[in-house]
């Protein structure tokens, strides 16, 4: 398998060192059970993570399976956001979302704030409720008004519609496993600030395995610097090897689950085997 910085291990990533050794236990534990199960389906494809299957090939994968846009939603979808990206130029717009658990500080919040108001470039930023640390999500002075022609915050969005939509440019993503998929799958690259547990074993393959993404580096005190931003936005949009990347990962999930493709053959082989009996 690929090489991993053992500080990305998934219960590395989980708060204190409590937590931690609570979520090492229950791997340890589910890993146990796994060898009880006659079939281990995963959401991910062969093209995907090679090394890994051919390591344990009892492990089967069905996937890219993308969730529908009607269920697994937290929040009520904002879709008139769909209506505003019909309004920007194809390849314009960064589509910033963090999932349903990340939250910011009030220094990170205005810092990513300030740096995509720095961008000068259409954005759509989903920004929930529950955003901010303990309070409301408190906008800087005067950005709203700001980037008013560019801008667009929704609470919520249909995030598969906006993926899938000619002006997205990339993705500022969380880097969870849902969304990943989700753009690997709609050829759209990303620019990545994992928050906790696989997230950031997710940013390693998107940016060091397939070629993706760039990652977002904190400063020394932790913070994603408005510059930083700027930065690699525009590397990520001027590198044209992850652009081909991107379109090559692209084909690859469509026909891993497209007629032939080796995860619908994992999934119709275990219907076969249920319907005989």
């Amino acid at each position: 398998m690929v090489l991993i910085n053992t500080e990305d291990l998934l219960w590395k990533c989980m708060g204190d060192a409590a937590t931690q050794q609570s979520s090492f236990n229950l791997i340890l534990k589910s890993n146990e059970n796994v060898q009880l199960l006659d079939y281990f389906f995963c959401n991910s494809s062969y093209d995907l993570e090679q090394a890994a299957f051919e390591l344990y090939p009892s492990i089967l994968p069905i996937g890219p399976i993308l969730a529908s846009s009607s269920i697994g939603n937290f929040w009520p979808k904002d879709s008139t956001c769909l209506s505003w990206l019909d309004q920007q130029k194809d390849r314009s717009v960064i589509y910033v979302a963090f999932g349903s658990f990340t939250v910011f500080n009030k220094q990170h919040f205005e810092e990513l704030a300030i740096g995509l108001e720095l961008l000068g470039r259409p954005f759509l930023w989903v920004v929930r409720p529950d955003l901010m640390s303990g309070e409301a999500a408190e906008y800087p002075k005067g950005f709203i008004e700001r980037v008013a022609s560019r801008g667009q915050m929704v609470t919520w969005a249909p995030q598969k519609d906006v993926l899938a939509h000619s002006s997205i440019a990339c993705f500022l993503s969380h880097c969870g496993w849902n969304s990943t998929l989700e753009g690997l799958s709609l050829g759209v690259s990303f620019l990545c600030w994992p928050y906790f547990a696989d997230q950031f074993l997710n940013q390693s393959y998107i940016c060091d395995v397939w070629k993706v993404g760039l990652k977002l580096k904190p400063n020394e005190n932790g913070v994603v610097s408005r510059d930083e931003l700027k930065t690699k936005v525009d590397m990520l949009l001027g590198n044209e090897e992850i652009k081909l990347n991107t379109k090559k990962l692209k084909e690859l999930a469509t026909r891993s689950v497209s007629h032939g493709g080796a995860s619908l053959k994992n999934l119709d082989d275990f219907s076969q085997k249920i319907i005989k009996g």
